[in-house]
């Protein structure tokens, strides 16, 4: 694949950003696209390495070495076929996902991988650009019809994919608008909303009915659901934010995360922030933020904390500070465990880790500081480190620390469906049936907190299942 010497002739390149002095001025997105001749010679890289590793390494099978090899020819609308045999909306995931796949490269081993996301968003923007991409109708109709709760990437490519089988399919979303954390969990500036309308447009066009601020389980029973469609899917997400039950934790200035990006997600959109604002609006100009939890969310709350002109931003981890670079020999080609920096830390962030927050302060109900103390890990354990107590200056504190599982009041509790371990709705892979005949689910409901990719995969390989179930065979891919 590719050119036979490309990856010992041409460097790595990727995507650059703009200025974050300028980006921190917008909600805009600011990931600058490399030329298409630069492309071409990133796919060039791709060293048909007889055991591509990328394809295990991205939850849905991307058949990555064969669209690097149709952009370094030059043929982009045949690299969009092969993108869209696998991946529903590859837009999302050429912005959003954390590439596993450029982890399990064959090239990574040295630390230049192919730039799989870079030309995977470049083929399907292109794409869009050009008109390729058209909504797929079927040629006639089952007769079936389904209901799909939840209109994240796992509700939506169910959603899409059992259209495009003949079915009518009916999308419940209990949002004013569609997309689940798409829309309102992933701040603009890392993906702008009009991608997902364009694509609901599209899905629209092959069939698929839309249900916005209907909640199943409040508007709608799930027992009218089971009476009225051959099958129900749920994919209503992870949404069971993990809460920190310390003192103090209950004063106003301690909120979810998702509260925080949703409010500022609704008003870039234009939107009344009420239904999201439960507990009043939240803004973090000029206020000191400590954002407890290192992972993708925490960072969001930093570039939006950034971006709305807080005069700190602080984020604290439990966890000890992992390793710059990993240790090849024993990790590669699994997803490493090692120092992330995202855009938003790099606009203006303090961070620090093995980090355990142990009372919130304040003064009339209000946040004034938190309370920490240092962590000492030994062979997976923590102890605290006695003397190591200290204060952060504080008047919002975000928590970002993580999901425990779907919300069980209202559909999950009408499905009676059987839960697993961890609270999640009790379904395997190979079928994705829960214990209620006729009713299936995937995404992070199913599995329970993970990423876009996952959901995608589970959406698709759920809709495949849905097909089998009331067709007696199927012929999409799963």
């Amino acid at each position: 694949m590719g050119k036979a010497t490309g990856f010992l002739e041409l460097d790595r390149q990727d995507r650059t950003y703009s200025d974050a002095k300028e980006r921190l001025k917008h909600y805009k997105e600011f990931v600058v696209p490399m030329p298409e001749d630069k492309l071409k010679a990133q796919a060039s890289r791709c060293m048909n390495c007889g055991i591509p590793y990328c394809h295990n390494g991205c939850p849905v099978n991307n058949i990555i070495p064969d669209w690097n090899h149709l952009v370094y020819e030059g043929d982009w609308q045949n690299a969009l076929e092969v993108l869209h045999s696998t991946n529903n909306f590859p837009e999302f995931t050429g912005r959003i996902c954390p590439a596993p796949c450029e982890a399990s490269c064959t090239l990574n081993i040295d630390d230049s991988p192919v730039t799989i996301k870079s030309i995977e968003c470049a083929i399907v923007d292109r794409g869009w650009q050009e008109g390729w991409i058209q909504p797929q109708i079927p040629a006639c109709k089952t007769g079936k019809s389904i209901a799909v709760v939840g209109s994240g990437p796992a509700g939506m490519a169910c959603a899409q994919q059992l259209a495009r089988a003949g079915h009518s399919v009916t999308l419940f979303e209990k949002n004013d608008r569609m997309g689940g954390l798409l829309r309102y969990g992933i701040p603009d500036f890392k993906m702008e909303k009009d991608l997902i309308s364009r694509r609901l447009m599209q899905m629209q066009a092959e069939g698929v009915v839309l249900r916005e601020s209907t909640e199943v389980g409040v508007h709608v029973s799930m027992e009218s659901l089971r009476e009225n469609f051959d099958a129900v899917v749920m994919s209503g997400g992870a949404e069971e934010a993990r809460q920190l039950n310390i003192p103090g934790a209950e004063m106003a200035g301690v909120r979810l995360a998702m509260e925080f990006l949703t409010q500022q997600n609704k008003r870039n959109a234009g939107d009344e922030e009420t239904r999201a604002a439960p507990r009043g609006s939240i803004v973090a100009t000029g206020k000191h933020v400590i954002v407890i939890g290192g992972g993708d969310t925490g960072s969001d709350c930093v570039g939006t904390s950034n971006r709305q002109g807080a005069a700190s931003v602080t984020q604290i981890e439990i966890m000890p500070k992992p390793p710059v670079r990993e240790d090849k020999a024993m990790v590669w080609p699994d997803w490493p465990l090692k120092l992330r920096t995202s855009s938003s830390h790099e606009e203006g962030c303090e961070r620090d880790w093995a980090i355990n927050a142990k009372r919130v302060l304040g003064e009339n109900g209000q946040v004034t500081g938190l309370e920490c103390i240092r962590l000492d890990w030994q062979n997976g354990r923590m102890e605290e480190v006695p003397g190591s107590e200290f204060v952060l200056k504080a008047d919002l504190i975000f928590l970002a620390m993580g999901f425990i599982g779907p919300r069980k009041a209202g559909m999950v509790d009408q499905s009676e469906v059987e839960l697993d371990g961890r609270g999640n709705v009790a379904a395997n892979v190979s079928d994705y049936k829960t214990s209620q005949e006729g009713v299936f689910a995937c995404g992070d409901m199913r599995r329970g907190q993970s990423l876009v990719v996952w959901a995608i995969r589970e959406g698709r390989q759920c809709a495949r299942s849905v097909d089998e179930h009331l067709m007696g065979a199927s012929e999409l891919p799963r």
